[in-house]
C-alpha cells in the first residue's frame, strides 16, 4: 500500500490572478547544494561557451524537497540549439550523475535554445515553468524578461492537447517490455501526466494551478468525485511505480481512455482549431 503524503500546494496568485513564483535560493536545503553545483559544472563542461544560463525547478527550490525522494529538475538555456552528439553525451552524463548523488531520487538534464525561451507570442510550458517555478543558478537570469502567467486556457491546453499521444506512447513502450527500470520510468512518467491532466480539466473552473501531484489530485476529485478512486490510483502509481505491465495497460486502457475523452470535450470547447500553443 502506497503512503500518500499530503504535501504540496496550489499556486498563490496576486490580486490580478497572476501566479507568484515562491521558489527562492534561500529556501534550498544546504544538503542539496553539492548536487546543484555538480549539475552546473556538468553543463559548463560539456556546453562550454554555448551555455547561457541554468535553472532549477520543483520542490527543492521551494524548500519542500525531501532528501532521497525529491527530483532535481534542471533546465539549461543555450545560445544555439545543442547538436545531437552534445545531447547524447549529456544524457550519458545524466545517468552518471544519478548514480553519484543519492540525496535526490533523480536528476533531469534538459536543454532549450534562448530564442525558444524568449519567443513569448504564444504559450510555452518551459517559459511558464521558469517564470512561475524556477530560479536561476548560473548565468544571466532570463526570468524577469518572461511574461506573467495565469491559470487559464492556454496553460490547460498544454496538458491536454498531447494527452492522447502520450498515453499511446506509454502503452507502446510498455507492451512486451521486460526491462523493470524502463517499466518503472514509463509508469512514473505517464501517471504524472495523467494527474496533471486531471487538474487541467478543471483549471478554468477552479482558476487554480499546481505542479504538485497531491493537490492536483484533490482538486480534480472535487469536480469529478466519481473518478476520485481512479485518479488516486494514478497518484499512487506516480509515487510508487509498479512493474505489472498488464495492470498498467488495463488502467491506461480504461481510465486513460476516459481521460482522453474528457480532454477531447475540453478541446472542442476551448481550442477547436487544435492549436498546439495557444496565444497569450
Amino acid at each position: 500500500m502506497t503512503t500518500i503524503r499530503e504535501i504540496g500546494s496550489l499556486c498563490v496568485t496576486d490580486r490580478d490572478g497572476y501566479i507568484i513564483n515562491h521558489s527562492d535560493w534561500k529556501k534550498i536545503n544546504p544538503n542539496f547544494l553539492p548536487v546543484i553545483y555538480d549539475v552546473v559544472n556538468t553543463y559548463s563542461t560539456h556546453l562550454q561557451d554555448d551555455l547561457h544560463s541554468v535553472y532549477i525547478r520543483g520542490s527543492i527550490p521551494k524548500g519542500i524537497g525531501i532528501e532521497g525522494v525529491a527530483d532535481l529538475d534542471t533546465i539549461a538555456v543555450t545560445k544555439q540549439n545543442p547538436n545531437k552528439p552534445q545531447l547524447k553525451r549529456l544524457k550519458e552524463v545524466e545517468q552518471e550523475l544519478n548514480q553519484k548523488h543519492t540525496c535526490v531520487d533523480g536528476i533531469e538534464l534538459s536543454f532549450y535554445g534562448i530564442e525558444d525561451i524568449l519567443n513569448t507570442s504564444s504559450f510555452s510550458i518551459i517559459s511558464f515553468i521558469l517564470k512561475t517555478h524556477g530560479i536561476c543558478v548560473f548565468g544571466e537570469d532570463l526570468i524577469p524578461q518572461l511574461p506573467r502567467y495565469k491559470a487559464d486556457e492556454a496553460l490547460a491546453n498544454d496538458h491536454l492537447i498531447h494527452l492522447q499521444g502520450q498515453i499511446k506512447n506509454a502503452c507502446d513502450d510498455l507492451q512486451d517490455n521486460s526491462d523493470m527500470e524502463d517499466i518503472k520510468d514509463c509508469c512514473k512518467w505517464i501517471m504524472k501526466i495523467i494527474v496533471r491532466a486531471g487538474l487541467a480539466l478543471v483549471i478554468t473552473k477552479a482558476n487554480s494551478y499546481t505542479r504538485d501531484l497531491y493537490p492536483a489530485y484533490k482538486l480534480f476529485s472535487e469536480y469529478f468525485p466519481e473518478k476520485e478512486n481512479d485518479m488516486k490510483k494514478a497518484l499512487e502509481y506516480a509515487i510508487t511505480p509498479i512493474i505489472d505491465v498488464n495492470l498498467l495497460l488495463s488502467f491506461l486502457n480504461e481510465f486513460g481512455t476516459w481521460m482522453v475523452s474528457e480532454a477531447e470535450k475540453w478541446l472542442k470547447s476551448y481550442n477547436p482549431n487544435r492549436e498546439l500553443n495557444m496565444k497569450l
